[in-house]
């Protein structure tokens, strides 16, 4: 049913859609209680790029913004409405917004840097989101005393805990699919040092990956990194390993100080 709704988002077209509306609106699930470490940093990603473009949207927190969503390959949020439009995820949103308002962060890159972003893009979604659902579901320490207390806070006894499987089981499906669902935490910790790596030599002493403007990369990895940096979890093992790339940290601090003000982040992202 997901995916049927999200195919007649695609094919239906947004002719005469030129300016960016005003009652644009961002949904997401509540950030001080409820939200899960991958959806955080999808949600964060896209409201770090609709910043870099300068179109805001009125960010609303709900609690079952995951079943407003129309379906995606991952977290399935954020959510974004413009007028009678809904799409969810990073890759959609970033696409609506191109197709349908000519804007995008990365116009001014060569052909060649165009396709190392989107390279860079696909390797940060996978791999960072493998490893923030792995933590979450898989971690038995996390799993069982931060991400089913979060995720089903908002739901009562005994829906909480039928949410929490269902979730589960939805996770386990989308890791195994990716072979990510027997590996070893030393392995998917392994990966994520290797992308950290790659990233920070892209990165080296530029503000930016790509310069002095930022582009769709700058948003999503910001994304990631700054909710895996925040989320207070028990042996946060990604934020460790994270951390000890010093630009990387940099540039977090500078699309934060840059984009953001302290109550625009929330009180679950000190």
């Amino acid at each position: 049913m997901a995916s049927t709704i999200e195919n007649f988002y695609k094919k239906t077209t947004t002719a005469g859609m030129k300016e960016w509306p005003r009652d644009a609106v961002l949904y997401q699930p509540y950030e001080e209680e409820q939200i899960l470490l991958a959806e955080n940093a999808s949600c964060l990603a896209v409201r770090t790029y609709l910043k870099m473009l300068n179109l805001p949207v009125a960010l609303e927190q709900r609690a079952n913004a995951e079943f407003i969503s129309p379906g995606g390959k991952r977290t399935k949020l954020p959510v974004l409405r413009v007028e009678n439009f809904i799409y969810a995820e990073f890759e959609h949103i970033s696409a609506f917004v191109l197709e349908n308002f000519d804007k995008s962060l990365h116009t001014l890159l060569s052909a060649e840097n165009k396709d190392v972003m989107r390279s860079f893009i696909c390797l940060a979604e996978h791999i960072f989101t493998n490893a923030e659902q792995y933590v979450s579901w898989i971690d038995p320490e996390i799993r069982d005393t931060v991400t089913k207390k979060r995720n089903g806070c908002v739901f009562p006894f005994p829906l909480n805990y039928v949410q929490n499987w269902r979730k589960e089981g939805a996770v386990r499906r989308q890791l195994n699919l990716a072979d990510h669902l027997n590996i070893s935490l030393e392995k998917m910790i392994a990966e994520v040092d290797k992308l950290c790596q790659n990233l920070s030599d892209l990165l080296g002493d530029k503000q930016y990956f790509f310069g002095n403007n930022p582009t769709e990369l700058d948003a999503l990895v910001f994304g990631h990194l700054y909710s895996i940096f925040t989320m207070k979890l028990p042996n946060n093992v990604l934020a460790l390993t994270i951390h000890k790339y010093s630009n990387l940290n940099q540039f977090c601090l500078n699309i934060d100080q840059t984009y953001f003000t302290a109550k625009e982040k929330g009180k679950g992202m000190k």
